[in-house]
């Protein structure tokens, strides 16, 4: 019997081991991203080069933030993996490594040739930019379906903070999906197609106004027209932000129970989607974010008050639930 127990201990702690380790690729391509962001910060000091109406180092910066964020959240929930370990290690490989690839296109078509990376078809090797650019984002978006489909089938910790996860990954895979609106052509754009004309440049990331124009500090979203970044990056971030709060709520609600705190991730989860609904439904209609019409206004009233009443319901239930017991 002591033999047997052992073994027992002996070959089961390893997995406890791999377990707790976080993806290590993606932890090396968060470094790198953070220190391509220092480079980049310089970038903005000491090259006066515009693009598009910003300064030439300024995407290059914002993405590699961004993707230092990402690949960090995804080397934290790799870790949390307790089944198909090997297929989310290998999707959390391919995401790295379309994050570097997608980096690299962006520092050399930008940086170094000074030519706009996005929806440029103006010659044969910017088209291929484009479309290596592309493939790079749907093998992204494809290995993190993956990742969302495993986490769906197994626990990551207690019931909020999986749930959290899982929210999370799928108002995410809806926010990357966003950004194909992007490459979509614009009306203008489209007529000039329809009449036969070849255009340099097809897509936009603004909605009633030409890209390059007025726009919010740092982020560049367009302040005279509609932007459909907004969206894509409020979708995005949610792989964070529900986590996140799942973590806040663990420690200042913890007295509500695991069971109250997974409804108000719902809450919060099912607000968070109505947010990026409105935000894309305010963008397609050409309208500036801090310039919404009566429609807007009336939308984001209901929301939210769908949040403050769902919210207060799930609280009181909580307080009935424990006056029962008592």
């Amino acid at each position: 019997m002591t033999k047997t127990f052992l073994t027992r201990r002996t070959t089961s702690a390893p997995t406890i081991a791999v377990r707790q380790r976080w993806h290590r690729p993606l932890l090396v391509v968060a470094a790198g991203m953070l220190l391509l962001s220092l480079v980049a910060t310089g970038g903005l000091f000491l090259d006066d080069r515009v693009l598009v109406g910003a300064p030439i180092w300024l995407k290059p910066l914002k993405f590699a933030i961004s993707f230092a964020i990402y690949a960090t959240t995804l080397a934290w929930m790799l870790s949390l993996h307790n089944r198909a370990r090997r297929t989310g290690w290998w999707m959390g490989i391919l995401v790295a490594a379309a994050l570097v690839v997608e980096m690299g296109l962006m520092v050399v078509q930008i940086c170094i040739r000074g030519r706009q990376l996005h929806f440029n078809q103006s010659t044969p090797l910017d088209t291929n930019f484009t479309i290596v650019m592309a493939v790079t984002i749907y093998a992204l978006w494809g290995a993190t379906l993956v990742i969302a489909i495993l986490a769906m089938v197994q626990r990551l910790g207690d019931r909020t903070t999986t749930l959290a996860i899982r929210l999370g990954l799928v108002i995410t895979l809806i926010g990357l999906a966003l950004g194909m609106l992007m490459v979509m052509p614009t009306a203008v754009q489209q007529a000039a197609i329809d009449a036969g004309q070849t255009l340099p440049i097809v897509g936009a990331h603004s909605v009633g106004v030409p890209d390059g124009g007025a726009g919010l500090p740092v982020v560049g979203w367009s302040t005279i027209g509609g932007d459909l970044r907004i969206p894509h990056f409020i979708g995005i971030h949610a792989l964070q932000l529900l986590p996140l709060l799942a973590l806040l709520m663990a420690r200042s609600l913890r007295h509500l129970g695991e069971r109250v705190r997974s409804r108000l991730i719902w809450v919060a989860a099912m607000t968070y989607a109505g947010s990026l609904a409105l935000l894309t439904w305010q963008a397609l209609r050409g309208q500036p974010l801090f310039q919404p019409d009566l429609a807007t206004l009336e939308a984001l009233g209901l929301l939210v008050l769908f949040a403050g009443t769902a919210t207060a319901l799930v609280i009181r239930g909580s307080r009935s639930d424990r006056t029962a017991r008592a």
